[in-house]
């Protein structure tokens, strides 16, 4: 070998040496930064027994980022309804609970059993008024708790389609870009780096998979099926609502779907194209699970309605007048079931703040003047409506007869199982997604592996330093020479 060449296989080999410390420093200094791909320096021999670098090598096990993506977005969406269960429960309570639906029935009894046993104790028939009035107020806030869940998940759904719509542009622009810097001979370890991080904000509202194109771009496809980029960006719509009432759903089209590309597609469905993340989350929420408990407490509603409105309870009513409960102050009509929960209010015949007559409890809601003040009679009939076995006229909470109680506590017991099941799959969500990323960490920077490789980085950098200080010492006597 001459000493030319050699002087240029040193050379080379600083060269090289002084990117791959940069490289490694590099790792080092990103060891927690999301997104970021272990990079090593790609050399290859040259003829004349220099070294060449070729480039870097981003190192991210793609099978493993595309699985932890998916669990991902399945930690987000059952993350979404476990918070909507949980507020649920919290709306409606727990029998334990002082202010709960279930609570507020029995103290609504108990107060009737205590008139019964003194008609002419006004301060009683003043309780029963009250219990009743908090009664529909607790069914008016559990129904406005639900509807403002709606309202939330509205919200959260623009923001999420307009998150997505913002992260598939940047997408396609980061592809654009790692095609211009692989044509100009740059790096784009730190565009790709942008570009993983970006589909990870993506897959937690849509899960996606990740396909390679050509020259260093992705395209991004749902498990669905949906194509949200590949040379074009798809483009997600949803026009959101500024008020939600019970009656309202995408069902009857008094509420935004979601389409793509102008298509209407199922957002809530097992088989929507953006299944498994926290998007198809909130549409359930908005759609099924908020619409179902609304439901529920409607049945609830009417229920307690009618078990004190029945012509058997008082007499002294005409035909078409309400009972104790009325439906925003008429009768209540079967046909108007839809959000009665949230209309439900105590007739104002025996509101003191409406200026009603407390006596009316006692003596009829038709009565015209108090009657004998010792006659309990309706109000031993209205406390045993309450606590009578029937069956709900609606809902599906029970088939069987129960008291107004044991219905309540039928729906308090449908809702803890809903959240137990729910909080089992979030725990299997995140023990799921925890693994997968511990898994794409172990293929990342490992602190001790870098300094090793620091230290050969090192050594190979002093042994070509030497060959240069040798070759130098070598031009020397020749020159003297």
């Amino acid at each position: 070998m001459s000493i030319s060449s050699a002087f240029n296989s040193a050379l080379s080999g600083l060269t090289a040496n002084a990117r791959a410390a940069g490289v490694v420093a590099s790792n080092l200094a990103n060891i927690q930064t999301d997104g970021y791909g272990r990079r090593e320096v790609e050399n290859i021999s040259e003829r004349n027994g220099g070294t060449r670098i070729t480039g870097i090598i981003r190192h991210v096990d793609s099978g493993i980022l595309g699985d932890r993506r998916i669990a991902d977005g399945a930690l987000a969406g059952a993350e979404t309804r476990t918070a909507f269960l949980q507020s649920l429960q919290s709306s409606v309570g727990t029998p334990d609970q002082p202010g709960s639906l279930s609570a507020r029935i029995a103290a609504l009894e108990a107060s009737l059993v205590s008139a019964a046993s003194r008609p002419e104790a006004n301060d009683r028939l003043q309780a029963v008024a009250l219990r009743s009035q908090e009664l529909a107020r607790g069914f008016a806030a559990a129904s406005d708790a639900v509807q403002a869940q709606r309202m939330g998940a509205e919200g959260e759904i623009e923001f999420a389609v307009r998150s997505v719509n913002t992260a598939l542009g940047q997408v396609q622009d980061l592809n654009a870009q790692i095609l211009d810097a692989r044509i100009g001979g740059f790096d784009t370890s730190s565009l790709q780096d942008q570009r993983q991080v970006v589909v990870d904000r993506i897959s937690e509202l849509i899960p996606v998979r990740e396909v390679p194109r050509d020259n260093g771009g992705i395209a991004l496809m749902t498990p669905g099926g949906a194509v949200l980029v590949d040379g074009t960006v798809a483009t997600l719509g949803f026009m959101r609502s500024n008020v939600i009432m019970p009656h309202m759903t995408a069902e009857n089209g008094l509420l935004s779907g979601l389409t793509i590309n102008g298509r209407a597609i199922d957002a809530a469905g097992d088989r929507s194209p953006v299944a498994g993340g926290k998007l198809q989350a909130l549409f359930e929420v908005r759609d099924d699970l908020a619409v179902d408990a609304q439901a529920q407490l409607d049945a609830l509603a009417r229920d307690m309605i009618e078990r004190l409105q029945a012509p058997v309870v008082d007499g002294t009513r005409g035909p078409g007048d309400p009972g104790l409960f009325t439906d925003a102050g008429a009768a209540f009509d079967p046909a108007n079931e839809v959000g009665i929960a949230g209309r439900m209010a105590l007739n104002d015949l025996v509101n003191p703040a409406q200026g009603g007559e407390v006596w009316r409890l006692r003596d009829g809601l038709g009565a015209g003047a108090p009657g004998p003040a010792g006659d309990a009679r309706l109000l031993a009939a209205l406390g045993g409506a309450l606590s009578a076995r029937g069956a709900m006229a609606s809902g599906d909470l029970s088939s069987g007869s129960a008291s107004a109680v044991q219905h309540m506590s039928n729906l308090v017991s449908s809702i803890a199982q809903s959240q137990l099941a729910e909080d089992r799959n979030t725990s299997f969500a995140a023990a799921r997604q925890s693994e997968l990323h511990e898994r794409l960490l172990s293929d990342g920077v490992d602190s001790d592996a870098e300094m090793q490789r620091m230290l050969v980085i090192e050594q190979a950098y002093g042994a070509n330093a030497r060959m240069l200080q040798v070759l130098d010492e070598m031009m020397e006597t020749l020159l003297r020479i």
